[in-house]
């Protein structure tokens, strides 16, 4: 498992006791259990099992009117009722939309206060004259992330067993290109293929490819490009800031057109062909 490769990590590092605390990964299910129960009987009137019964029946239904009462909790309520008593983890103990500390690493990047920063890409960006679609990638509806990209549920979302962009109709229209075709999608950093859904629920000069197809490099017409519709090769591997170096590769600035050359056959979830080999004895 997971946990167990990563203890193994811990170990060789001489860290297996501070990363486990003792524990095996049921232990580990069995307190998130335990917290999790207190929250929902707090104040309630209402029995759970214990872990174990939990665990053999494979489930717990949890009343309506429990649930119910959970969309009642007010963000803050606390502090807004008593900010003196339940101050926040703040230096102020109160919301702070300004920094001194992170105003004082003079990151040009990172100011101190909510501030605008134009991105390098962005319609209003004099790259657009070039690539004059913002594309967002997104999480993908049929999946999480890249897994199981070959099941049923990921492919249903698919145009032509590739990654679906969606347009809108008056890029689509100036383009030529209808529903069902395939499309280029591409830019200074690269190009992929992409089966094209026409939709006004897109804004005009925005196109949306989600993240995950998995990565089916080919050789097409003298240039390398993913066939299958994987949007990294479009974004960048920028972090968010100097300081905070968060992930901010889902927009990028591209350009679409048909792609009229035949379509290449998709290999990605093809295993790799292994050859014999011969082994030298010793």
């Amino acid at each position: 498992s997971d946990y167990d490769t990563f203890t193994g990590i811990a170990a060789a590092l001489g860290l297996a006791e501070a990363f486990t605390e003792g524990k095996k990964a049921r232990d580990w299910l069995a307190d998130f259990y335990r917290s999790w129960s207190s929250l929902v009987r707090r104040g309630q009137d209402f029995d759970l099992p214990d872990f174990d019964t939990f665990w053999r029946q494979g489930d717990v239904r949890v009343p309506a009117e429990i649930a119910d009462s959970a969309r009642d909790h007010v963000m803050f309520g606390d502090f807004r009722a008593d900010p003196v008593l339940h101050r926040l983890p703040t230096p102020s103990g109160k919301f702070q939309l300004t920094s001194p500390t992170v105003a004082a690493f003079g990151y040009a990047d990172c100011p101190g206060h909510p501030a605008w920063l134009e991105p390098r890409e962005w319609l209003g960006a004099p790259l657009a004259a070039r690539f004059p679609l913002h594309l967002i990638a997104d999480q993908p509806a049929g999946r999480l992330h890249s897994q199981l990209d070959m099941g049923s549920n990921s492919q249903a979302h698919k145009v032509g067993g590739r990654e679906k962009i969606r347009i809108h109709p008056d890029n689509a229209q100036s383009r030529g290109i209808t529903s069902g075709d395939l499309v280029r999608v591409f830019n200074d950093r690269g190009a992929c293929l992409a089966g094209v859904e026409v939709s006004d629920q897109v804004r005009v000069d925005v196109v949306q490819l989600p993240t995950g197809a998995w990565f089916d490099p080919r050789s097409v017409d003298g240039a390398r490009i993913c066939v299958h519709g994987n949007p990294n090769v479009l974004t960048t591997d920028r972090g968010t800031s100097r300081l905070a170096q968060g992930c901010a590769g889902s927009h990028a600035l591209v350009q679409v057109e048909r792609f009229s050359s035949p379509a290449p056959p998709l290999q990605a979830f093809n295993p790799p062909a292994f050859g014999s080999r011969r082994v030298a004895k010793r």
